[in-house]
This record gives C-alpha cells, structure tokens and sequence, in this order.
C-alpha cells in the first residue's frame, strides 16, 4: 500500500514558493522578541511612593524638646570698626607669635640696680644690650644646693672676666606661696656678698625664660667699702 504523501510536506523550495504565490500557506504571527521585553519590563515606582512604603509604622519624633543649634557667624572684616579690627590683629599675633607680649608689663617682673648705678642700665639690661656670656641652671634644687652652685658659678664667672650671666631659677609655680628659689636669687644679689659685684639685674626675655630666670650684669672689679662710704657721703653733703 502506497503512502499518501502530506500536502505539508516539500520536496524543493519551488513548492513552498509556489504555496506562497497562490497565498495557500500562511506562517503563523509571531510577536517582535523586542517588543515583547519591552512590555514585559516593569516600569520603576516613583520615589515618593517607595519612601511612603519604607516609612509605614514609622511614628515621627517630636520636636517639642528639640533645641535648635544656632550658627555662629563673624562680621564682614568690612563692617569692623578700625578699633575691633586692630585689637583683633594684636590679639591674632600674641596667641600665634607672642608679639607684643612684655614680661616687664607682668607683676612677676623683677628689676635692680647696684650702688648709684642708674635705673637705665637695668633696663638695658632687660632689652638685651648686654650680650649674655654664661649661664647656670637652678631649676628644682633645694635652696642649699642651690646657694652652693650660685656662689661657685658667680666666682668662676668673676674669676674669667664674664660680664653678663643669666640665673635659671624657675617661677616657683609649685610653691604655695610664692617662688622661694627665684626670692631667694634676688636676696642672694642684694644683700649677699655678691652684692658689690652686682651692677643691675633683671628679668629675663621670653627667649631665655622670662620671669623664670635673670640677667646679671657684674663688675669688673668689686665696689669697695671706700667708695660706697665715700659716694653716700657725698650725698649726704649735697642736701
């Protein structure tokens, strides 16, 4: 028995075209693959509606205790007044650079004079006209030790022909009263022994430690009794 032969079925291209020809054949619709993702895609929520869900049960704080933070703001340099602005400016550079600081404006600032030796020399002297040849640090001794290498100092600076020195003594901070050691440094200058070697003294600058330590400036040679008789005689004489 013969097999029937499909109508479906082609032995060449020819047929198929001939079925297309005469309209016979028709390819079932298929929808653009392009088309069809771009359907199938989801359009985004708006953000609005995203955060509304987010937000869901959430209850807002209240800001009945709420202390609002108020912004600290500084005038225009313009609308300062020349004074503001000057006081500013010196203020600026003490903090930052110590301009304009003076250790003799403070109240632990100390200054003297030898025998009628004049008020100026101490000034100088604080100013910084006298070159500074030695040094000896006193800082934290006890006030015998510190006695004992202030005298050896001074006579070894004596001995070498040192005219300017300065006395590291400490602004006695810790002390409870007052600065013992610096106190006692003045004593030791003016009533001491020393005392006729001593041409003025001062505090020195913050360079070389301000109010915790002083210049000296010596003699070359000691102030005799003769001399210091015969100069408050004098004195006496001309009033």
């Amino acid at each position: 028995m013969k097999s029937r032969k499909s109508s479906f079925t082609f032995n060449s291209f020819q047929d198929l075209k001939v079925l297309l020809e005469k309209n016979s054949f028709s390819l079932p619709d298929q929808p653009d693959p392009a088309l069809k993702d771009e359907e199938s895609e989801e359009r985004p929520e708006p953000e609005e509606e995203v955060f509304s869900k987010a937000m869901e049960g959430v209850t807002p704080i209240s800001r009945e205790n709420c202390v609002e933070r108020v912004p600290q703001t500084s005038l225009p340099v313009g609308t300062q007044s020349g004074d503001d602005a000057e006081v500013l400016l010196k203020l600026t550079n003490l903090v930052r650079y110590g301009i304009g600081f003076n250790v003799s404006d403070t109240p632990e600032y100390v200054e003297g004079t030898g025998y009628h030796v004049h008020p100026a020399f101490a000034k100088r002297l604080h100013r910084g006209d006298y070159s500074i040849q030695a040094h000896v640090d006193l800082h934290g001794f006890r006030v015998e030790d510190a006695k004992e290498a202030f005298e050896k100092f001074l006579k070894w600076t004596v001995d070498t022909g040192k005219r300017g020195v300065l006395v590291i003594h400490g602004r006695g901070l810790s002390s409870p009263s007052e600065p013992v050691l610096k106190k006692k440094v003045i004593e030791w200058l003016t009533r001491g022994p020393w005392r006729k070697w001593v041409v003025a003294y001062s505090s020195a600058r913050l360079c070389d430690g301000g109010v915790g330590a002083t210049y000296v400036l010596l003699r070359q040679r000691p102030l005799s009794k003769r001399f210091r008789m015969r100069k408050n005689g004098a004195g006496k004489k001309g009033e």
